[in-house]
């Protein structure tokens, strides 16, 4: 009945005491601690070791643009590439394309070019690997590889200073590209410049071509004895070439001077050529000593970048030999 303590259950037995509250602490705790301190101030940070190394007068001393002396040329590299097919495989191995493995699908069916391709590779030492067929489609992101596929290695770029002082013998012809996106276009300028006694290439990092496959293979070879040099800044590598004693000469179809009546050829020169839709960037305009154009027909409006600088190598060659 209601009220009875004997009932079962009714009396308190002893046992847990309540526990003790956290006095405030968790409430504490969750307080702010203040601003966090600058990068600068935090001793294992970076930051602070390099202002230490300022303050010291170390190594780390120098600003951004302070100069290069001292520094090491930098060559950079490009990323890795898969040329997939078997037309593409199989001309890019008679092209000598630098090539460090070349794969081949598990029970593939032969063929001439299947044939040709084992043939070229093997006579030239490369690494090949019989790779089922949904690997092989994930390594060429799903390109239509036919059951062949080479990895191209990253191309090692020269740094646009090496030029400078070029090791070739000859007055110092370097072509830079200012805006060329076409890899065809930029094989066919390395060809160029081995044909007429130039020393080097320079390309921007942003928004140009690099070195591929089909620059490789446009190039016929040219690729492995031209330097192909990156240039973070191409206006800023251009004023250094300015420094160093070249002239830069900007290709345009509104030229100031028509190609035959160029007066510089025997001075070292750099040979600036711009996209064929856009032409020369405004920077890199006004950083030319002179705007060369092209005479031609009044029926072409205008040559692709890899014709019209071929066209200005050869006058200027001609002009040297003479």
């Amino acid at each position: 009945m209601a009220g009875n303590s004997q009932r079962r259950g009714a009396v308190r037995k002893g046992g847990k005491k309540p526990a003790a509250g956290s006095g405030g602490q968790r409430r504490r705790g969750l307080e702010g601690k203040g601003p966090t301190p600058k990068a600068v101030d935090r001793e294992y940070h970076p930051a602070h070791k390099r202002a230490k190394a300022v303050a010291k007068g170390g190594a780390g001393a120098g600003s951004r643009g302070s100069g290069t002396a001292g520094r090491a040329p930098r060559r950079t590299k490009g990323s890795s590439e898969m040329v997939a097919g078997r037309n593409s495989v199989v001309e890019a191995l008679r092209a000598d394309i630098p090539v460090s493995t070349m794969y081949i699908a598990t029970r593939i069916d032969s063929d001439d070019r299947v044939k040709e391709a084992l043939k070229l590779a093997t006579e030239r030492g490369l690494a090949i690997l019989e790779t089922p067929r949904g690997e092989l489609d994930r390594l060429t992101d799903g390109a239509v590889h036919q059951g062949l596929a080479l990895q191209v290695p990253p191309y090692e770029y020269a740094d646009p200073r090496d030029l400078i002082d070029p090791e070739q013998p000859g007055i110092p012809l370097v072509v830079a590209l200012d805006g060329i996106t076409d890899p065809r276009n930029l094989g066919a300028i390395v060809r160029s410049v081995a044909a007429f006694g130039g020393h080097g290439v320079v390309v921007p990092e942003r928004r140009s071509v690099g070195m591929t496959a089909s620059a490789w293979k446009t190039s016929a070879g040219a690729a492995a004895r031209i330097p192909v040099a990156k240039a973070g800044n191409l206006t800023r590598a251009l004023e250094d070439f300015k420094k160093a004693g070249f002239f830069i000469l900007g290709l345009d179809m509104d030229g100031d001077v028509e190609l035959p009546d160029l007066t510089l050829a025997a001075e070292p020169l750099v040979v600036v050529t711009g996209s064929e839709g856009k032409g020369l960037s405004r920077l890199v305009r006004e950083t030319c000593d002179q705007i060369v154009s092209i005479p031609m027909s009044s029926a072409v409006e205008s040559l692709n970048a890899g014709l019209a600088t071929g066209v200005a190598l050869y006058e200027i060659a001609r002009q040297r030999r003479a």
